[in-house]
């Protein structure tokens, strides 16, 4: 019986990106811009905390913003209401960004005058984290409503990211969500994650991540 052919396709494919992504992030070393790749469900929350973040960064970084998603525009022009440089990325029904992707949402928001660009991921806790966008650092949402025991039942999500922040805390006694157990679960997944809890409705929070960007975008241009 003749022997199948198997060909390794995904191997492949991740191998191309994560090449892509490198050269993408030698490239905007060289141009002095921070890439955060948020990611998380939907309905976590993370254009309310991008809009946040706004008036916590004014004056302090030149701040755009990437939306993607399947359809619509309407967190690009809630960015741009808000006075921060966005586009949308319309994914054509894929649920996640790479490399290519994220490169040319970078060349049409023209990230030459840019300190901090944030890529709002698809709303997904899976495929996201499965392709190297080339960011510089990656970040994931929790918010409070989803429950506490999400890092165990996605664990390349919190294994690839460098910040978990915990939002919707002014909702906390409302909903069986153990903080303690939030951060523990995390860290098993990766000991090195940091975490943050805010409300991006409240504005609890939010200057000690606006600080958190500022620190690691400093790095960055440092070399660090």
């Amino acid at each position: 019986m003749e022997q199948v052919k198997i060909i390794e396709v995904k191997e492949s494919v991740f191998a191309e990106n994560d090449k892509d992504a490198a050269e993408l992030r030698e490239q905007l070393k060289k141009e002095k811009t921070f890439l955060l790749n948020m990611m998380s469900s939907p309905g976590s929350g993370k254009t309310s905390t991008l809009l946040a973040l706004a008036k916590e960064l004014k004056g302090k970084l030149r701040f755009g913003v990437m939306e993607a998603d399947i359809d619509s525009a309407l967190d690009a022009e809630a960015m741009l209401d808000a006075g921060v440089e966005a586009i949308q990325i319309h994914t054509g029904g894929m649920c996640h960004l790479d490399a290519s992707m994220t490169r040319q949402g970078l060349e049409g928001l023209e990230t030459q005058e840019l300190d901090l660009v944030v890529l709002e991921n698809v709303g997904n806790l899976v495929c996201p984290a499965e392709f190297d966008t080339g960011a510089s650092k990656n970040m994931t949402i929790l918010s409070v409503p989803e429950g506490h025991d999400k890092p165990l039942k996605y664990p390349l999500m919190y294994e690839t990211c460098h910040l978990l922040v915990i939002n919707k805390t002014d909702v906390m006694e409302y909903f069986d969500f153990d903080k303690e157990k939030a951060v523990e679960y995390a860290k098993m997944r990766n000991p090195g994650i940091e975490v943050l809890f805010i409300s991006a409705k409240t504005g609890e929070g939010i200057p000690e991540l606006a600080n958190w960007i500022i620190k690691n975008v400093n790095e960055w241009n440092d070399g660090v």
